[in-house]
């Protein structure tokens, strides 16, 4: 069935992560995710090991130079184990052209980045602009050879355990528009802690667990102001970008967004397959019942069309398309799909499923936040219809 997108490099680099999934992930995400535990240092050791922060950064910076679709491919399999270590390679394979810096400092940053050991935050949201990213209004004014930036900024995730926090600011703009004057701004600090002159808390969470989720306050904090030579590479955000450069990144976060849905939904569909073998109720085991069997094929085949489409979405951002329509569509339907599976796999498991004894329950919250994030399904199908009709 994947085939037309499958070598067998691929295959091997699957297989590879699902064992990795089974043997590394799922036991420590059943252990810590009931309880709110942080992703270990050493599980994040070894997935840099494994190469899984430099998927996307290339071999001359010391990754593995692969494209979006190895990129979503490994992350759908991380998913099946805990969303929250699929989501954490994104602070890898997402950032490294925000990395501060230039010359050999910067690629030395890069190097230990593709090894997981130099990571990224991305702090756009506000308590008032989510969806409407031109709305961002915190603000960033030049004080000589300094950037000063203030204002507060909502669902930073990372923001302690991350090594660096790409902040969006507002910057002086002569112009009128309310997309221009933008910028990301990286803010380099101490590993564990948040930067000087930035207080924050903890956002309480349903789900979402193994790493925290800032809301942050940014206080007159000082960034020296990274100018670098365009022959040295620096990516969009380092150097300013703004709001083309930031959408265009978004092409990449929702597919790999759909990439996590699927893994959520198919990690959900293994748990309640292997239940309904072994549940017998009547004097028989529920998976010979024909509505549970008939809900088992309904949530396969959602799932294999939700990564069908994700497979010819990363190929045509791989090909270097536009796809900013395409990479709505399979977000906003690997998203909703992986809400409604995770939800019937839970009903399949009956009262079971709805105990922590079972990850279904983790799935379930998990893939509610797949419709909000990187854009809700709303936006997306804005998104979309604004393609197909116009604006």
């Amino acid at each position: 069935m994947t085939e037309g997108y499958m070598n067998e490099e691929r295959r091997m680099m699957q297989r590879t992560a699902r064992e990795f999934t089974l043997a590394e992930v799922l036991p420590v995400a059943n252990d810590l995710d009931p309880e709110k535990g942080q992703i270990p240092r050493e599980l994040i050791n070894k997935m840099g090991e494994m190469g899984y922060f430099g998927i996307t950064i290339p071999e001359d910076k010391g990754g593995l130079g692969l494209g979006c679709f190895e990129y979503c491919l490994i992350a759908e399999e991380l998913a099946r184990g805990w969303m929250s270590v699929a989501s954490i390679i994104a602070r890898g394979n997402g950032f490294w052209r925000s990395v501060p810096g230039f010359g050999p400092l910067r690629d030395e940053k890069i190097a230990r980045m593709a090894m997981g050991d130099y990571l990224g935050a991305f702090a756009m949201s506000e308590p008032n602009a989510g969806s409407d990213m031109a709305g961002v209004s915190c603000r960033a004014t030049r004080d000589g050879s300094d950037w000063i930036i203030n204002g507060n900024k909502y669902w930073c995730t990372f923001a302690d355990g991350a090594d660096f926090i790409s902040v969006v600011c507002r910057v002086e703009s002569d112009s009128e528009s309310r997309q221009a004057g933008m910028k990301s701004i990286a803010v380099e600090k101490p590993r564990g802690e948040l930067p000087a002159g930035v207080q924050g808390s903890p956002i309480p969470k349903i789900g979402y667990h193994g790493w925290k989720t800032w809301e942050l306050h940014f206080d007159n904090v000082r960034v020296p102001a990274i100018d670098a030579p365009a022959e040295d590479g620096a990516g969009p955000a380092t150097m300013g970008g703004g709001f083309v450069g930031i959408q265009r990144g978004l092409e990449v976060a929702r597919a790999h967004t759909a990439a996590r849905s699927i893994g959520a939904a198919q990690g959900a569909l293994n748990v309640a397959t292997d239940y309904a073998s072994e549940r017998e109720q009547f004097g028989s085991a529920i998976g010979k019942f024909q509505s549970i069997r008939f809900k088992i094929a309904t949530a396969a085949t959602e799932i294999e069309a939700a990564r069908q489409l994700m497979y010819h979405v990363c190929t045509e951002i791989d090909n270097g398309r536009r796809a900013d329509k395409e990479a709505a569509m399979v977000k906003y339907f690997a998203a909703e799909m992986s809400e409604r599976v995770t939800s019937e796999c839970l009903q399949i498991m009956g009262g079971a499923g709805y105990t922590t004894h079972y990850p279904v329950e983790r799935y379930w919250r998990d893939a509610r936040l797949t419709k909000i994030f990187e854009g809700t399904s709303e936006i997306m199908q804005r998104i979309i219809s604004d393609r197909i009709m116009g604006k």
